[in-house]
């Protein structure tokens, strides 16, 4: 064979190469939609740790949609700044025995409008605007928030005042905008708490739900995950019970709030989470207690989807602002989702008369 010859036949083999690869990228895959519920826009949680409140406010905003037909634009930083404070109070009870960081759960978003309630968007500072950033960035805040509340939790002193508070406060409502008394939204006065009564949502119909085999079937329990630093109880249940939660849930128009581990490989940055391996229980369960299956995102499943080769998947909102190749949609395998799910957080209407 001449060298003509040869380094033809290599570049006939590497340009098969490159057509192969090409039909595996990403953008060669098309989705057709099998169910899709309505959601309010993707916002962007930017610099900040708060995946868990944009996720779970969005969730709760589709619930309003759904119910009422109104669309409303909620305040995350009313409930980044609420739920804080929370935190910190906890906190320092546990003398900084527990988890104080930017993230949380769809339960710590629960617990704020049941207790101090919510105001729209435009009630507070835009996110990141006292900082004059576009959009929210904790990065400063949390550099001088965390040691604040270090020294107040592991103060050796016998006895602490709650002036710590009050200086805590400051800091929150300097970074993030302090948290108004009363407002006017579409020219009526509230509260917050008058404001989230209003918005006709009964916050004692939502659950949560996992599957993990550390703990028994059909009981509940806290899962031990570090952000989880609220002691509200999932139910547990098999894995094919919580997948068929989902699936029932979004066939009948609700949403799911989704907490799970997305640092693994078959999650990209460009609105794709595949996984070829078979999910079982487990291996659900062995991933968790290893560690390579971790607690670290939340995101809003609205729908389910099929490529082109008939696989399933799981349309998700995401809070990256207009990120990826779907504009800060991603499409997730149901794979992906059955190996990596932490819990699942609905309305318990969604699932009524069916078996988990």
């Amino acid at each position: 064979m001449n060298y003509r010859h040869y380094l033809l036949v290599i570049l006939t083999v590497l340009s098969g190469s490159a057509a192969q690869a090409e039909e595996k990228k990403p953008d060669s895959l098309t989705f057709t939609v099998v169910k899709e519920n309505p959601i309010t826009p993707v916002k962007n949680q930017n610099r900040s740790g708060t995946c868990w409140d944009y996720a779970t406010v969005g969730f709760f905003e589709g619930e309003i949609l759904r119910k009422t037909g109104r669309t409303y634009d909620l305040c995350e930083m009313f409930v980044a700044n609420k739920n804080y404070v929370d935190e910190a109070i906890y906190y320092v009870r546990m003398h900084g025995d527990s988890r104080f960081s930017e993230g949380g759960s769809a339960d710590d978003v629960l617990s704020v409008l049941q207790t101090h309630g919510i105001c729209p968007e435009e009630a507070m500072p835009a996110p990141g605007s006292l900082t004059g950033d576009s959009l929210a960035n904790f990065n400063e805040f949390f550099s001088l928030l965390t040691p604040y509340i270090e020294a107040v939790a592991k103060n050796k002193a016998k006895k602490i005042s709650r002036q710590w508070l009050v200086g805590y406060q400051g800091i929150l409502d300097a970074y993030l905008g302090k948290c108004p008394e009363k407002f006017v939204y579409e020219g009526k006065e509230y509260t917050p708490k008058s404001f989230a009564e209003s918005l006709q949502l009964d916050f004692d119909d939502y659950v949560s739900y996992t599957s993990f085999t550390h703990h028994p079937f059909y009981t509940s329990f806290i899962i031990e995950a570090p952000y989880k630093w609220r002691l509200r109880p999932s139910y547990n249940v098999p894995l094919d019970s919580l997948m068929n939660i989902i699936d029932t849930a979004l066939d009948r128009g609700y949403n799911v709030c989704w907490g799970g581990d997305v640092s693994g490989n078959g999650f990209d940055r460009q609105g794709l989470a595949q996984e070829e391996t078979t999910p079982t229980q487990e291996l659900r369960q062995q991933r968790w207690d290893s560690w390579e299956a971790t607690y670290d995102h939340v995101m809003l499943i609205y729908g389910k989807a099929k490529d082109q080769q008939g696989r399933d998947y799981y349309m998700v909102k995401n809070s990256w602002g207009d990120a990826g190749q779907y504009k800060g949609i991603w499409y997730m395998r149901k794979n992906y989702i059955a190996l990596n799910t932490t819990y699942v957080f609905l309305n318990r209407h969604a699932i009524e008369s069916i078996k988990p």
